[in-house]
């Protein structure tokens, strides 16, 4: 685990020194990461889907170093797949607590608002968020919007930011279905709370999901490629 004082110094230089951002992830344990990919890939392939969405995530935000990045870790922070990332990417450790998906998050978020004016979450399986989709969620929570959400294609969220932790939001809440978006924007409007919507996402849950994840990452290595070859030529 990261003490306090650790995180504190890692705000240093960050663009955005207030903020942190929340990565969920589980550990890459065969049988128990992106079943949905099974029969398509075999529970192992499985496992390899879900550390390289991971590394996509944890690559493009360290990279850009906007803010500082807490890694969630599920069951706890002891697999050697979160330890590696630690000394791979400028992330502090964390072990999700909760008997559910909200209240993990809950906790997740409060404790990270205890340090942090803003914060983002995310989950490892959304390659379609960008670094602009990061500072558009930032920039947006501020005084007059209490909660943001980036709705996903397949009715529920990709991104959640608070400036205050918001419990009605994920406590006894029902999860994986095509309405918890939904469900979770009455709660916010019931409560009488600001919220601000981003752009829609997709995210990989489903076997075309990752082929689609395969197939842009190839056209993004092309086009990365050549733009390379064009500045070389004389």
């Amino acid at each position: 685990m990261t003490d306090f004082k650790t995180c504190i110094t890692k705000k240093l230089g960050y663009k955005y020194p207030d903020t942190a951002i929340i990565v969920f992830c589980k550990a890459p344990i065969a049988g128990q990461v992106k079943t949905r990919l099974m029969p398509w890939l075999s529970a192992e392939q499985a496992v390899e889907a879900h550390k390289t969405l991971t590394h996509h995530v944890l690559s493009s935000l360290s990279k850009y170093q906007l803010c500082h990045i807490q890694f969630w870790c599920s069951p706890d922070t002891r697999h050697s797949f979160f330890s590696q990332c630690a000394q791979r990417y400028d992330v502090s450790l964390h072990q999700q607590q909760g008997q559910d998906l909200g209240e993990r998050m809950h906790h997740a978020i409060s404790c990270a608002l205890a340090s942090s004016s803003k914060v983002l979450l995310i989950g490892t399986d959304c390659p379609s968020l960008t670094i602009e989709d990061f500072e558009v969620a930032i920039n947006g929570l501020n005084k007059e919007n209490d909660i943001l959400f980036s709705p996903a294609e397949d009715g529920g969220y990709v991104m959640v930011g608070m400036i205050k932790p918001q419990p009605l939001v994920f406590l006894n809440m029902t999860w994986g279905h095509e309405n918890v978006f939904n469900n979770s924007q009455s709660r916010a409007t019931q409560a009488g709370l600001n919220l601000i919507q981003t752009r829609q996402h997709w995210d990989v849950d489903t076997f075309s999901d990752w082929q689609r994840f395969m197939k842009e990452s190839a056209q993004r290595f092309l086009t990365t490629k050549n733009k390379i070859n064009s500045r070389t030529k004389f």
